[in-house]
């Protein structure tokens, strides 16, 4: 493994890893996302990502898949809150021709009306499709009990704020925010770095500034939603959490594989092996640059949320008791949960642009001694501090 970076000229950031194996796995992510978006607009970044695989000048929707595809590669995107981000993968003789369909999406898409208006159809039917998985929209939920509006809106906006959207409005909104210099590239694989920067500076050409994001106003609530046709009850319980460039955020990562994170986790245990009261529990930690917070989620019935909940907090309460012994599993797991993720190169891609994104991109190959630098009193006293305030959001059948 070789780790490069390079800050180009035209303002692009690239961060690299090389490997031998002849594949490579290969991204740019825009510095613009969810929470850069006023509530009148809200969605607008994520829609954008949809129309851009619609056409180019030169390519129609089709193309731009089948030059992907027909070479043994694959190709998406994908849209955070401070980031949107568009890769492929590809055998590394192919790269050229990855990265020009890259160019290509992002310099000179034409949003033609009749697929704006199609695509918009699309977006609007994905948005029923996650209202109507209670398990995915507890998810969203939360995020509005955490965070003040727009924020809490969510990435994907709502049908009122998608459907307002405008063809030339979301054009212009385009050109204003994508820009080279608030450009992200990440890959791991086989490639030529000298050849690979020349490549982007020559194609990439400033185009202007991205606006702000949008201040991060964060509460604390709760609620519970009585829903038809569900046997299930969804909880999920959230907590604002250290930023990933804090220190703390690597306390959070133990203390999350000591309580909630895998089969071995004290919840799962406690929750499911011991009382029977869910058949998943699983915990998520979601961060970017401005923003953090820690979920727990459990799939049980109705009648048990109210101990389900009350579980949650005891265990956050009984990490008071947890050994060096317990610290030093915890440690080990994320180690090597970091070194098994290693092995695929799309997990590291998508690690070296959010490090990037947060501070530096190098801090993703100094992970392990970060961990082994956390003591136990870290991880006790963040425990005992992030459960003071929290919010839960639970969709209940009716």
């Amino acid at each position: 493994m070789r780790f490069v970076r390079r800050e180009l000229k035209n303002g692009m950031t690239v961060v690299a890893e090389h490997r031998d194996l002849p594949v490579v796995s290969f991204s740019i992510a825009n510095k613009f996302g969810a929470g850069y978006e006023k509530d009148q607009i809200k969605g607008i970044a994520h829609f954008i990502e949809h129309l851009v695989f619609t056409g180019t000048k030169t390519r129609s929707h089709e193309d731009i898949s089948r030059e992907i595809e027909k070479r043994g590669g694959v190709v998406n995107a994908f849209t955070a809150n401070e980031v949107t981000c568009f890769w492929f993968k590809l055998p590394s003789e192919h790269l050229y021709r990855g990265m020009e369909i890259s160019h290509d999406i992002l310099t000179h898409p034409t949003f033609e009306k009749k697929k704006f208006e199609k695509e918009k159809k699309v977006i609007l039917e994905e948005i029923k499709m996650y209202h109507d998985d209670p398990g995915r929209n507890v998810h969203d939920k939360i995020v509005e009990n955490m965070f003040e509006k727009p924020f809490g809106t969510g990435i994907i906006g709502n049908a009122k704020t998608v459907s307002a959207l405008k063809r030339d409005f979301v054009l212009k909104y385009f050109k204003k925010n994508y820009s080279p210099e608030n450009y992200i590239v990440s890959l791991v694989g086989k490639f030529d770095m000298d050849k690979l920067c020349l490549w982007l500076e020559q194609k990439f050409i400033r185009r202007g500034k991205r606006e702000s994001i949008l201040p991060i106003k964060i509460r604390n609530s709760e609620s519970v939603e009585s829903r038809e046709g569900i046997d299930q009850a969804h909880l999920i319980f959230g907590v604002h959490a250290p930023l990933m460039n804090s220190k703390d955020y690597v306390s959070l990562e133990i203390l999350d594989a000591y309580l909630a994170n895998g089969m071995s986790s004290k919840l799962f245990l406690k929750i499911r092996e011991e009382k029977g009261l869910a058949y998943s529990v699983n915990s998520s930690l979601n961060s970017e640059r401005s923003y953090s917070y820690y979920t727990i989620y459990a799939g049980t019935t109705k009648k048990a949320v109210p101990e389900v909940k009350k579980l949650i907090i005891e265990g956050f309460r009984e990490v008071s008791s947890m050994t060096e012994k317990d610290l030093q599993e915890a440690k080990e797991r994320l180690i090597g949960l970091q070194q098994i993720s290693r092995e695929e190169s799309l997990r590291v891609m998508q690690e070296l642009l959010f490090y990037e994104l947060a501070s530096k991109a190098e801090n993703y190959y100094e992970r392990q001694k970060f961990v082994q630098a956390v003591r136990l009193g870290d991880v006790k006293r963040l425990a005992k501090e992030m459960v003071l305030k929290y919010s839960t959001a639970a969709i209940v059948p009716k």
